[in-house]
């Protein structure tokens, strides 16, 4: 049997492929090539650097001085790494278990007008952040949140994306599970707990994914919040990254390198989960 050829749509389809593809990946290359080139080679065209320069990362880390100028960098970049960790695991447990306990109440739990309130609920999604922002701005300053930790995660805790998704998810559990642990004596906080939220696991992985990957890199919100140099997070760190070393194109490439790697190597590992809860989600009985 002589194997197929393909189709000239088929390979019109692959180029058409690698065009995007090598469009997305030619300026990935060249921030990584430009973050190991010595400052004289950073602003000059060629891709594979002459003279590579490792040392560019332990500058960026203050761990080596400049070969240039013989002076460490006056930016705190592993601090803002931590507290992008931190805010970004504190906001993703907080979301999850929120978004996970109103979706078992608009999902499990029947109520007068629950469709209609979870319409309403839903409906907050349209309203643009930006839109929030004053008004969550001015309820942080008066509950004294401003340049605090607390008033960095507490707003990002809740989310209706997040209670849409995993109610999803729970309606695809079937409601005899719940009837038969209600026989048994069952309260809903045992129910939820023992039953639905194991069955959920997929949804709350990939909510999970979600939340993290957006707060991680979150932006507006804390240049609103943050007052102090020790609560920047990491991409507020790269606004003053920018502004005081941006001539520094082969520092300021390094620093970018590390800012997206724990993204990208995240996203690798953690790419099945995240295709197989979509996919849960989208069944329903």
């Amino acid at each position: 049997m002589h194997p197929s050829h393909p189709t000239p749509r088929t390979v019109f389809r692959y180029l058409l492929l690698v065009l995007f593809a090598g469009t997305m990946a030619v300026p990935f290359v060249w921030m990584v090539t430009a973050s190991l080139k010595p400052r004289i080679e950073s602003e000059q065209p060629h891709l594979v650097p002459h003279t590579v320069q490792s040392e560019n990362y332990a500058i960026v880390l203050r761990r080596a001085p400049d070969p240039n100028t013989g002076e460490k960098l006056d930016l705190d970049y592993p601090k803002w790494y931590l507290n992008s960790l931190f805010i970004a695991l504190w906001v993703t447990t907080l979301q999850v278990f929120t978004s996970a306990m109103a979706a078992y109440a608009f999902s499990r739990i029947q109520w007068k007008w629950r469709d209609r309130v979870f319409l309403l609920y839903l409906g907050t999604m349209m309203i643009p952040g930006l839109v929030l922002m004053i008004p969550n701005y001015q309820i942080m300053v008066k509950l004294h949140l401003v340049n605090t930790y607390a008033g960095l995660i507490l707003p990002a805790a809740f989310s209706a994306f997040g209670t849409f998704l995993l109610r999803q998810f729970m309606l695809t559990i079937p409601p005899s599970l719940d009837e038969s642990a209600e026989m048994d004596g069952a309260s809903h906080a045992r129910i939820f707990l023992d039953i639905i939220l194991p069955l959920a696991r997929p949804g709350l992985v990939t909510l999970a994914i979600f939340t993290f990957l957006g707060n991680y890199h979150s932006f507006f919100w804390p240049l609103v919040m943050i007052k102090d140099d020790w609560l920047r997070t990491l991409p507020v760190g790269m606004l003053s990254f920018r502004t005081t070393y941006g001539r520094q194109t082969e520092l300021l490439m390094a620093a970018t390198v590390m800012c997206i790697a724990p993204l990208i190597v995240f996203f690798i590992a953690m790419q099945k989960q995240l295709v197989a809860g979509i996919q849960m989600g989208a069944v329903k009985e």
